[in-house]
């Protein structure tokens, strides 16, 4: 769900805020492509796991996530006990529309907190107050949602070690069943990048970053990591992609990914509608991923994983290497499973490209 009511400074997802009528048949254009979906699929599985994600999905009505979702359920079916999730913004929903999202079939909601703390908030061009997402969170409680989670970003320029606690410690005092938490990245294209060209805004530090994620692995110890930066109940979608498994994704510039064929959408709304309106289908370029291809993507992935990769798909020599500099852990080395320490978890891109 690609509009925004502002765009975040530091955002390079594909996000509108000229929303230019687009949003009121969305649901309808979306509904279009999970049809065509069925007759492209033929037979197949039940869904077990559904991802609305932006944007901000919840500028939506309810009404209409709901009527996706649904959309979902009759034409492909959900296993019994599917994860249903839906991004959020704190200051994006109440609680009529939070109670609306449950009983329409919405079982775990993802909340962008990013901070607890207003002047990095501001820096990061966030529209909520502190304590806003813990009130939502509390909100989603009443509605019903067995699972909440948080996101949080540390690294922000101006951001102090006690601002990036302050924030961690508030994310918990809301009780969340899970966390991510990621260190701020510059992406080339955004206002926060040109406000680093400019020299208005210093570039996040590695040593700081490094930093920042020990004491989130400390404060989120609780919960336990099952992947680099989440910590808690894992979110089985996204399980799903490290994995390396089969997905439809719907909407302008989704990207899916159909046993080793992966295609993408025209990425602007009009376009999007428009190829749907006349019947055609929304993709705009696929590629066929070799065996070489979907290894190192596995490595890539999976070792990021709590539970790791098996030691068959690495060089054995190389693993050997990230064991002796302590990156990979001795006992699961022996079970044959290449699995991330804590200091391998710290330089996870240094060992994905030993590895592969």
């Amino acid at each position: 769900m690609p509009f925004c009511r502002t765009r975040c400074g530091y955002c390079d997802f594909n996000t509108y805020t000229d929303q230019s009528g687009h949003i009121t048949s969305y649901a309808d254009s979306v509904v279009s492509e999970l049809r065509l979906a069925r007759e492209v699929l033929g037979e197949s599985p039940a869904v077990s796991t559904v991802f609305v994600g932006g944007g901000t999905p919840t500028l939506l009505p309810s009404a209409d996530l709901v009527k996706v979702t649904t959309a979902i359920k009759e034409l492909f079916g959900l296993e019994e006990g599917a994860e249903v999730t839906t991004e959020a913004n704190p200051d994006s929903v109440d609680q009529r529309s939070l109670d609306a999202l449950r009983e329409g079939g919405f079982n775990r909601i993802s909340f962008g907190m990013q901070s607890a703390v207003t002047h990095v908030l501001s820096v990061l061009e966030r529209s909520h107050t502190p304590g806003r997402p813990q009130e939502a969170v509390a909100e989603a409680r009443r509605a019903g949602f067995e699972q909440v989670s948080l996101d949080l970003i540390y690294g922000t320029p101006g951001e102090s070690d006690a601002d990036w606690q302050c924030s961690l410690d508030a994310a918990l005092s809301a009780e969340p069943t899970h966390v991510s938490a990621y260190a701020l990245i510059v992406e080339d294209g955004t206002k926060l990048a040109a406000q680093v060209r400019r020299g208005e805004l210093p570039m996040p530090d590695d040593d700081v970053l490094a930093d920042r994620y020990l004491m989130a692995e400390q404060a989120l110890q609780g919960l336990g990591w099952y992947e680099v930066s989440n910590w808690g109940e894992p979110c089985r979608h996204n399980v799903g992609y490290w994995k390396g498994a089969s997905w439809w994704g719907a909407g302008p510039g989704a990207h899916s990914h159909i046993d080793g064929v992966r295609w993408w959408n025209a990425k602007h709304p009009t376009a999007y509608a428009d190829r749907l309106d006349a019947g055609l289908s929304p993709a705009h370029g696929r590629e066929r991923l070799t065996a070489d291809d979907r290894q190192v993507e596995r490595v890539l992935l999976e070792i990021r994983l709590r539970e790791g990769l098996p030691l068959e798909l690495v060089d054995r020599e190389s693993a050997a290497d990230q064991l002796a500099q302590g990156r990979l852990d001795a006992a699961a080395f022996e079970q044959g499973r290449a699995v991330l320490t804590l200091k391998g978890r710290l330089l996870a891109d240094a060992v994905v490209r030993a590895l592969t």
